[in-house]
């Protein structure tokens, strides 16, 4: 009994140092040791260390082995203080100790680095220096396999990082990685047994995947990530039944498929095939081995699954008239019990007694065992290639597209290996999910990468175009997900591959393709609407919102919207989708042209979409299977309610009321999710120019989403933020095409409420500040000048003014700041504000000048040299001290054009010049005479450089800047000889006063300019 009332019997810490260095009696563990004995076992190994000398090699070992059980079984957390006395300890004991004694010092050493690798910098030159033994024991000159598997897992341990806390330095890191790299690219000899070799990649694994996520490693070089590359493909294939690849030590960027040579598996030594297992899972034992949802089947000679033959076999399935899955069940039951549907030939060879299996039962319980450890391999490789794809750029990542993704077979040639072989082939869901998941992650954000593939036209070319390789190879991509849709049973797997479907209908350009492919993918989808995961069913309805959000209006998606309800969901809840056997049949299905879209589908012109209607039923409807609120429910449905590209205005008016009242009531909801998707939606409905010049819609859209941007829920008030942007642009656009009858309707107690709610969004966080600086700057350009003399307007639009400046000059995040310079940029249009004259214009004008002059990212300073050039007047630009220090800022700013340490930002130097340019020829077109000095001053110290720039913004020609207006060359000649004519009128008052003429000096430069103009066309 301690002091503290607390009791030790049941599994107790025996805290006698004599017994723990010998064998004891086994006890239940603790996985978890109460605070108060936490400072108890931390004394009790700092003492261990002090009693056993390192000349006493067998209490050296056993003080290891309770430091390392120790630290795993009750999950002590060490302080500094006792973590530097054991890590000297261990450190030592590794030096003088004989080598048998290793293998338990390393894991004690790994024990202790867990978590702990900020506070083990001083110990790093011993660990990890030039000689450090950590880098000699993880050489691959050393004999020992199980020293080297404890080595790395020590250096993979100390590569964990800490949130908040400082990460290796970069020397550090390069030596990690380098070692972790050599592991992986060695190759298992005779005398290592496979499952220390399957640890041995594992411990390297989580070290490279350790190093990317927590040290922010970037992948720059080419030999750099092709090595990864191609250790990472090696070990994703590692142990999969069936097949067996050999790859290069590196990958290279190429637009060629990529180096993929597979050596034959002889029949002898080939794995049991995979395949699925339609039995009860539930007598499955849970926990690791649990997770293989296809058992391992087939006799030595059997060929692999999921080969030829079970693709075809799939593929037939795939084109039957129905593939719900309570069909396929009943398919199923006319195989006889026990057996697989699409492997009732071959026998399960874990279902053979060991009479009449060629394995022995220690056989087959170490054959589990490898399969496992292999397993584990390869979803480490797939962690890791998830984790380098966010650590290189999208640009140089789709260089190794070839290498991953998989490519239609020429004739004769075999199908190359890729993520999708593991999603077919792979015995574990596990796995299959992981590569899945690594395939979603390349897809997301390819649609640039994407946009080239073009199939439409008929291939005539003596050589294949890379458009029509990337072409063939979304094709592929849909064949493949199509059949491991068709194939897979586990509900976690079918989740990943809708949602990578999802992903790849988003970016695939599908108007430059042969079409057909989203009808069999609709029609592939539908049985799952109806599945019993909830996770499936969103993922599905989430697809279906990617086809009907495709960008260009394609007559495939709106002849399936517009698909009989006989073709969408029956009474009975399930699917019987109608189906296309040919790509050519929907064009068939189309209308002629004097006949209209309705007839053509073959339902009335009153029965409403199907997938509407399914969408409607789901928000309305009880729910009435029990499903988590915890996980997206719901944000699938805002996709499905954007109305792109079948237009709002093509719907009768009762189903735009419909529409509109649903998410305007959805607003209200108590679920976050809801209530951020109905948000969102919102958001997009009013751009539309069907409702956004309905006032009362307008006003009824801004009160409910103020109301939302009031809400707890961060997600919520970032989706309100958006869509008050998107709201507060089509009040400009409305007045700009409406004229003051629009301003003189909308209200100005809600123009008010818009003011303040937006002015308190912008302090919240970046994800909210950034639209709600947008909005800000919308609300202010379309005040009239009675909201601007009201008194109850004055406060609200000083404290706006005052939200914006301070944002420009803050530390928030680039996209805020230059949403920030933006808003400022649409103020100064509105001309109703006292612009020049008030004490905010002084602010503004500073914190734009600031920005213009340092910041570091190039967009802002695009965005404040834009906004510095929108005034049209020079009283706007105040006093003459005021205008000369705008000036001096974007002279300034001009030299240091290019002086910027990030190289990404060298490709918008160009549009800063030139941005920066068109301002400064703006403020010669208004200087006035007291201007003139300065003027003059600048042009006498930096002439030469600012002639330069201006010579090369005459040259550019025809060029987009960053506001995306095309302003052309006759425009640019046109504005320096204003600015010529203008000064040259302002100097004709002051003849003989200044030395250095400005219109002279502008003089000479359009003559330069002229002059090479001259030559270029001679």
């Amino acid at each position: 009994m301690r002091g503290d009332g607390f009791k030790r019997t049941e599994g107790r810490c025996r805290l006698d140092l004599r017994k723990k260095f010998f064998p004891v009696r086994g006890v239940r563990p603790w996985h978890r040791l109460p605070r108060e004995a936490v400072a108890d076992v931390c004394a009790l190994l700092v003492q261990a260390c002090q009693l056993v000398h390192l000349d006493q090699e067998h209490l050296v070992s056993k003080v290891c082995q309770l430091i390392h059980h120790s630290l795993n079984r009750f999950q002590v957390m060490v302080d500094e203080q006792n973590l530097n006395f054991l890590l000297s300890y261990c450190i030592s004991a590794l030096k003088q100790c004989s080598s048998w004694t290793h293998v338990e010092i390393l894991q004690a050493l790994a024990a202790l680095v867990y978590n702990n690798g900020p506070k083990c910098q001083k110990h790093l030159p011993d660990l990890l220096g030039q000689a450090g033994l950590l880098v000699q024991f993880s050489d691959s000159a050393q004999p020992d396999v199980e020293l080297r598997r404890a080595a790395v897992r020590s250096m993979a341990n100390l590569c964990l990082s800490v949130p908040g806390q400082p990460y290796l330095d970069e020397s550090y890191r390069s030596v990690c990685f380098q070692t972790f790299l050599s592991v992986l690219q060695s190759s298992k000899t005779s005398d290592v047994d496979d499952i220390t070799f399957c640890m041995l990649l594992q411990n390297a694994l989580k070290g490279i995947q350790s190093l990317l996520n927590g040290g922010k490693m970037k992948l720059m070089q080419t030999d750099q990530i092709g090595s990864l590359l191609a250790v990472l493909k090696k070990c994703m294939f590692h142990g999969l039944p069936g097949l067996s690849i050999e790859m290069p030590t590196a990958l290279y960027p190429a637009l060629l498929p990529q180096y993929d040579k597979r050596s034959p598996v002889k029949q002898e030594q080939s794995e049991p095939a995979a395949f699925k297992q339609t039995g009860s899972k539930g007598k499955q034992k849970k926990g690791e081995f649990a997770e293989e949802g296809r058992e391992e089947s087939g006799d030595a000679g059997h060929e692999p699954v999921l080969g030829a033959d079970m693709l075809k076999c799939l593929g037939d399935v795939q084109n039957s008239p129905c593939s719900d899955p309570q069909t396929r069940a009943s398919d199923v039951a006319c195989v006889p019990a026990g057996k697989d549907p699409l492997s009732s030939h071959y026998t399960n060879w874990k279902r053979i007694s060991s009479s009449e299996s060629e394995y022995s039962d220690a056989e087959g319980g170490i054959q589990s065992k490898m399969r496992s450890y292999q397993a584990n391999v390869r979803q480490g490789a797939l962690a890791c290639f998830l984790s380098a794809i966010k650590s290189i750029e999208k640009r140089v990542l789709y260089g190794y597209w070839s290498a991953f993704v998989p490519d239609a077979p020429g004739i004769g040639s075999p199908q190359s290996v890729s993520l999708m072989t593991i999603a077919l082939k792979d015995p574990s869901p596990k796995t299959r999910a992981c590569a899945l998941q690594v395939l979603s992650a390349i897809l997301e954000g390819s649609k640039q990468f994407l946009s080239v593939a073009e199939d439409a036209n008929d291939h005539k070319r003596a050589f294949t175009p890379f458009s029509v390789t990337i072409a063939s190879s979304i094709r592929e991509l849909h064949r493949c997900l199509l059949l491991a849709l068709v194939a897979e049973s586990s509900s976690q797997t079918l989740t990943q591959i809708i949602k990578c479907l999802a992903n790849l209908v988003s970016n695939a350009p599908y108007s430059r393709l042969k079409p057909g492919l989203l009808t069999r993918v609709w029609n592939q989808i539908k049985p799952y609407i109806s599945h019993k995961d909830v996770n499936v069913r969103v993922s599905s309805l989430t697809l279906l919102g990617a086809i009907v959000s495709v960008q260009a209006p394609l007559p495939e998606v709106q002849l399936l919207l517009q698909q009989p309800s006989s073709s969408g969901l029956n009474s009975s809840g399930s699917a019987t989708p109608h189906r296309f056997n040919s790509s050519e049949q929907w064009r068939k299905a189309l209308p002629s042209e004097g006949e209209p879209p309705d007839n053509a589908a073959g339902c009335t012109s009153s029965e409403p979409c199907w997938l509407l209607r399914l969408c409607v039923s789901i928000i309305i409807l009880p729910r009435e299977d029990s499903c988590s609120d915890s996980d997206a429910n719901f944000p699938a449905f805002s996709s499905v309610y954007e109305p792109c590209p079948l237009r709002l205005e093509s719907l009768q008016n009762e189903q735009q009321i419909l529409c509109v009242t649903l998410l305007l009531g959805l607003n209200h909801s108590e679920n976050p999710l809801v209530k951020a998707a109905a948000a969102r939606a919102l958001g997009v409905y009013i751009l539309f120019s069907c409702l956004r010049q309905d006032v009362m819609f307008v006003a009824d859209t801004a009160n409910a989403i103020l109301n939302s941007l009031h809400d707890k829920s961060p997600n919520v008030r970032a989706k309100a933020a958006w869509s008050l942007g998107n709201l507060t642009d089509t009040l400009i656009i409305n007045m700009e095409t409406m004229g003051q009858s629009f301003q003189e309707e909308f209200s100005d107690l809600l123009l008010l409420k818009m003011l303040r709610s937006a002015t308190e969004a912008s302090k919240d966080r970046d994800k909210v500040k950034s639209n709600a600086v947008r909005a800000l700057g919308n609300v202010l350009h379309f005040l009239q000048p009675c909201h601007i003399a009201n008194p109850r307007f004055r406060e609200a639009i000083e404290e706006s003014l005052q939200a914006l400046i301070s944002t420009v000059q803050s530390e928030a995040t680039m996209k805020v700041r230059w949403n920030a310079c933006y808003a400022l940029g649409n103020v100064f249009k509105n001309p109703a504000l006292p612009l020049g004259e008030a004490p905010w214009t002084t602010q503004a004008y500073s914190a734009l000048s600031s920005v213009v002059k340092s910041c570091k990212n190039f967009k802002v300073r695009i965005k404040s040299a834009m906004a510095l050039s929108i005034p049209s007047k020079r009283e706007c630009y105040g006093s003459t001290e005021q205008f000369c220090q705008i000036w001096s800022a974007l002279v300034v700013a001009l030299q240091k054009s290019e002086d910027t340490e990030d190289f990404l930002e060298f490709k918008y130097s160009a549009s800063l010049r030139t941005q920066i340019c068109q301002a400064l020829l703006h403020l010669l077109s208004l200087a006035k005479s007291t201007d003139l000095p300065v003027l003059r001053e600048t042009i006498a110290e930096n002439g030469d450089a600012i002639g330069s720039h201006v010579l090369q913004y005459l040259k550019a020609g025809v060029e987009e800047n960053e506001a995306g207006v095309h302003t052309d060359l006759c425009e640019r000649e046109r504005a320096l000889k204003g600015a010529i004519e203008h000064l040259r009128g302002i100097e004709k008052q002051q003849e003989g006063k200044a030395r250095v003429r400005v219109a002279l000096y502008l003089e000479g430069v359009l003559a330069n300019h002229a002059k090479a103009t001259g030559l270029t066309e001679a």
